[in-house]
C-alpha cells in the first residue's frame, strides 16, 4: 500500500481555498467591483478558465505575469489564476514613470502584461515602448473591449484544475519594495506565507465571512493586501474601487455595506469633505479614530487591531513581524514577535544581542519570503545563516517586548510610502548642473514627512528650486519629489560619509519611521 507524500497532504494554496470557498458558500459575494458580483462558484470558474488560458499561453510555473494598472476585481482574478498553475503574479506600481515601469518589465521578464487604458494607459504604453523586454510578453488591456482584452482572452481558456505541482511554498505575489540603494527589489511571497497570515489577522481584525473589505490603498502595496487576504480566507467580501476618490468611496461604502477599508490620511479628509452634509450613510464602516469629523460618520473599529493597530514589519515578512496588539502595559513600541515567526536582534558578527542592545533585526518562519526575485547575490548576503536580515534596526526590551530603532539605511514615510533619500538623490544627481545632493525628511501634520532636497551646485551653473523638483517628477513617482530645495556650497560628512544628522538639525528633519529624529 503507497503512504501519501507529506507535501500532498499538507498542501494549500489561494486557489485551494479558493476552490474550498466555492464549495462552503457558492452564493455568497466573493468580490464586487461597481455593478459586477462574482459569487464564490463564478469566481471559481472564471479563475479555472483563465488558468487554461494562461496555460494555452505557455505560462506555467515560475513564470510571471505583470498587472499594470489600478485595482481591479480582475487583479485579484489574476493572483488566483497564477495560484492554480504556480505562476508568479506582481501588481506593478502604477502611479510610477515610464522609466521606472520600463525597468520593472525588464527585470520582471514577464510572459503575460495586463495594462489600464484608462488614467495610466498613456504611462505603460510610454515605458512599453523603451522597454527590451516588453515585445517578448503577451500584452492584455482590461478595460477594453476587441481581440486583446482581458475578456476576450479568458473566454478562449478551457477551465483546468489545481497543478499537483504547485505547493504551499511556491511563491504566487511579488510585491516590489521600495528602492533600497536606488533600485528596487520584487519580495517572493508563498501561498503559505499569504494564507498565514491572512488566517493570524482576520480575527485579530474582527473579519469573518461577513466581513465587506473596501480595497481602497493600491494593491501594489502590502498594507492593502493584507486585510484583502484576510478578507479572502475567511470568505468575505473584497471589493475594488480605481481610485481614493471621496465620492467615490463613500457611495462605495453605502452600497456595498463595506465594513472596513484602507483609508488612512488624505482619504479620510476627502471622504468628510464628499460626506459634509450626511449624504451618504457610513454606519456599515468600522474604522480608526482620531478624526472627530469621521468618527461620526462611522462605528468605532472595536477589534484587537483597531484598538492597537500596527507593529514592526516589512514586504517581505508579508507585512508584520511583530503585533502592538500583543504587548499592551509593555516597555517597547512595536509590541510583540507574531506567532507565526522567529525573531532575533543581533550584532555586526550576527551574534544575538542581550535585551536593550540595538542590533539588526533577523526573522526566519511562516510569512518570510522566498527571496527577491532575480537578485542571486543579495538573496545570499539577506538571507545567510538561515535568517532573514532585514536591514532595520531594533531592540528587545527587558519585559521581552520589542522596539523597531529604524531602518540601517535612511527611510522617509510619506502617508502609505516609503521613500528611500538613495533614489532621489540619484535622480537629483542626474541633473547637469547638480554636483552633489542629500535627501531629508522634513516632519509633515498631513503626509507624516515631506522631502526635502539639499543641493550642491556644480561651479558656475544655475538651478532653480522649482527646475530641480521638476527634474525629479520626470523620472520617479510624484510623491518621492522633493518638496522644497535647500543650495548649499558642500554636504557635511564624517569621514566619507555625508552627516545626515547634521543635515536634519541645520534643515528641520525629524519624524522618521521608528520614531527617532536620527538618521539609522
Amino acid at each position: 500500500m503507497s503512504t501519501p507524500s507529506a507535501t500532498a497532504t499538507s498542501r494549500l494554496t489561494l486557489a485551494d481555498v479558493l476552490a474550498g470557498h466555492a464549495r462552503a458558500r457558492p452564493d455568497r459575494v466573493a468580490l464586487a467591483d461597481g455593478d459586477l458580483h462574482l459569487t464564490w462558484r463564478e469566481l471559481s470558474a472564471r479563475v479555472a478558465k483563465l488558468a487554461g488560458a494562461l496555460t494555452a499561453d505557455g505560462v506555467g510555473p515560475g513564470a510571471r505575469v505583470l498587472w499594470l494598472g489600478q485595482n481591479s476585481f480582475r487583479l485579484e482574478e489574476m493572483l488566483l489564476a497564477c495560484s492554480l498553475i504556480g505562476a508568479g503574479f506582481c501588481p506593478g506600481n502604477w502611479r510610477q514613470t515610464p522609466d521606472e515601469l520600463a525597468f520593472a518589465i525588464d527585470d520582471l521578464a514577464p510572459q503575460v502584461v495586463v495594462w489600464q487604458a484608462e488614467e495610466v494607459g498613456a504611462t505603460v504604453e510610454a515605458a512599453r515602448a523603451v522597454s527590451t523586454a516588453a515585445a517578448d510578453a503577451h500584452w492584455l488591456v482590461h478595460d477594453r473591449d476587441g481581440a486583446d482584452s482581458y475578456e476576450s482572452y479568458l473566454a478562449k481558456g478551457h477551465a483546468i484544475v489545481a497543478d499537483a505541482d504547485v505547493g504551499s511554498d511556491t511563491a504566487v505575489l511579488f510585491i516590489y519594495t521600495a528602492a533600497f540603494g536606488g533600485r528596487p527589489n520584487a519580495a517572493m511571497l508563498s501561498n503559505r506565507a499569504l494564507i498565514a497570515q491572512g488566517l493570524l489577522m482576520a480575527p485579530w481584525s474582527g473579519i469573518d465571512d461577513g466581513y465587506v473589505f473596501l480595497n481602497s490603498g493600491p494593491l501594489f502595496h502590502i498594507g492593502t493586501f493584507m486585510p484583502n487576504l484576510s478578507t479572502f480566507v475567511a470568505g468575505g467580501t473584497n471589493v475594488f474601487v480605481r481610485r481614493s476618490d471621496g465620492e467615490e468611496l463613500c457611495a462605495t461604502i453605502e452600497r456595498e455595506r463595506c465594513t472596513g477599508g484602507f483609508i488612512i490620511g488624505p482619504m479620510v479628509d476627502a471622504v468628510v469633505a464628499a460626506n459634509a452634509d450626511g449624504r451618504y450613510d457610513l454606519s456599515s464602516f468600522r474604522g480608526l479614530r482620531g478624526h472627530e469629523a469621521f468618527d461620526a460618520m462611522v462605528q468605532p473599529d472595536r477589534s484587537l487591531w483597531g484598538r492597537r493597530a500596527g507593529g514592526y514589519g516589512q514586504t517581505e515578512v508579508m507585512g508584520m513581524a511583530t503585533f502592538n496588539l500583543l504587548a499592551a502595559r509593555a516597555t517597547g513600541t512595536h509590541g510583540r514577535p507574531s506567532p507565526l515567526v522567529e525573531l532575533r536582534v543581533v550584532g555586526p558578527d550576527d551574534e544575538e544581542l542581550a535585551p536593550g542592545q540595538v542590533g539588526e533585526i533577523v526573522v526566519r518562519g511562516l510569512t518570510v519570503m522566498n527571496g527577491y526575485w532575480n537578485r542571486i547575490e543579495l538573496n545570499e548576503r539577506r538571507s545567510r545563516d538561515g535568517w532573514h536580515h532585514t536591514n532595520d534596526l531594533g531592540r528587545f526590551e527587558t519585559d521581552g517586548s520589542f522596539s523597531f530603532i529604524g531602518p540601517k539605511t535612511r527611510m522617509l514615510k510619506s502617508a502609505a510610502e516609503n521613500i528611500y533619500p538613495a533614489e532621489v538623490e540619484g535622480a537629483l544627481r542626474a541633473h547637469p548642473a547638480v554636483a552633489d545632493a542629500a535627501i531629508i525628511g522634513v516632519p509633515d501634520d498631513r503626509w507624516v514627512q515631506s522631502v526635502k532636497a539639499i543641493v550642491v551646485l556644480r561651479d558656475g551653473e544655475v538651478a532653480t528650486a522649482e527646475e530641480l523638483i521638476e527634474h525629479c517628477r520626470e523620472r520617479i513617482a510624484s510623491y518621492k519629489k522633493p518638496r522644497a530645495v535647500e543650495f548649499v556650497d558642500a554636504l557635511p560628512r564624517q569621514e566619507f560619509a555625508v552627516d545626515y544628522d547634521e543635515l536634519d538639525r541645520r534643515f528641520g528633519g525629524g519624524g522618521y519611521p521608528g520614531g527617532t529624529t536620527r538618521s539609522a
